[in-house]
């Protein structure tokens, strides 16, 4: 067994959704989720990387535009006909294009944009999730937020910062209504992700990467499979009393005001 395998077997005979499966930290994630023993329904509008993730950890494929309401709920469905029960919802789909920038030069057709993909499908997974863990009398749901829900940046991102924002108040309230039914959400929070997107984004911007990369307390990005860890954690019952959360991980860059040298 290698350093890198976990030996937690926490989810065994549990079902885990995961939107934006394909890659990134919902694929780490997948595979996470999976190896400690839970169905894993591994959800993306790109099917090729969307069915290879849900090959690769044993689960299933189901594509999906997280936009489309109808869409959403066959998803659930699925995964319930399927397996038999919902007990993660890890609902982590989101885009962050270059067209989102400041809001002096950001327009509207992408300021839209990203709320839909990021927030209102937020909003849809949540509710197409919620009735089955209600009738269960279990759930975990993790919806994806981001630091910049609790931090500003003079390099905005106007669109994605306010829909994370969203996400992170969204999960909150939802996380006390549902508390008494035996159902936890919570909001993962993560600084910066060393993912494709990322990669792609400073490969072109040295500069950039180095003005975010003097505010990490640990000198790095984050690694997929260190928020994957974040993720099983809160969808097992070691995070039983943790809920409507704003779960930070993110190197310390939320307590951080002057950086190591």
């Amino acid at each position: 067994m290698s350093e890198q395998t976990p030996v937690c077997r926490r989810l065994v005979g549990r079902t885990a959704v995961v939107t934006g499966a394909g890659s990134g930290i919902g694929l780490a994630s997948a595979r996470r989720l999976a190896s400690e023993g839970a169905n894993v329904v591994c959800a993306d509008i790109d099917e090729a990387s969307g069915k290879a993730a849900a090959e690769e950890v044993g689960g299933i494929f189901v594509r999906v535009d997280v936009t489309d309401a109808d869409q959403v709920e066959a998803l659930f469905k699925t995964a319930f006909d399927t397996y038999g029960s919902v007990d993660v919802a890890f609902n982590n789909a989101g885009i962050s294009p270059p067209d989102d920038d400041s809001i002096l030069t950001t327009g509207l057709d992408a300021w839209r944009r990203v709320q839909e993909v990021n927030l209102t499908s937020v909003f849809l997974c949540c509710k197409a999730a919620l009735p089955y863990m209600q009738r269960q009398g279990r759930g975990s749901i993790i919806n994806t937020a981001s630091f910049v829900a609790v931090m500003g940046a003079a390099t905005s991102q106007i669109s994605y910062t306010a829909s994370k924002g969203g996400v992170l108040a969204m999960s909150r309230e939802l996380g006390v209504q549902f508390a008494r039914e035996g159902i936890r959400v919570n909001a993962l929070c993560p600084g910066p992700v060393n993912t494709p997107l990322l990669k792609e984004l400073f490969a072109k911007d040295p500069e950039r990467a180095a003005r975010r990369l003097v505010h990490i307390p640990v000198g790095r990005f984050a690694e997929p499979e260190e928020l994957a860890a974040a993720v099983a954690f809160l969808a097992s019952d070691d995070s039983s009393f943790v809920n409507a959360a704003e779960f930070l991980v993110d190197g310390g860059i939320a307590g951080a005001y002057v950086t190591p040298m």
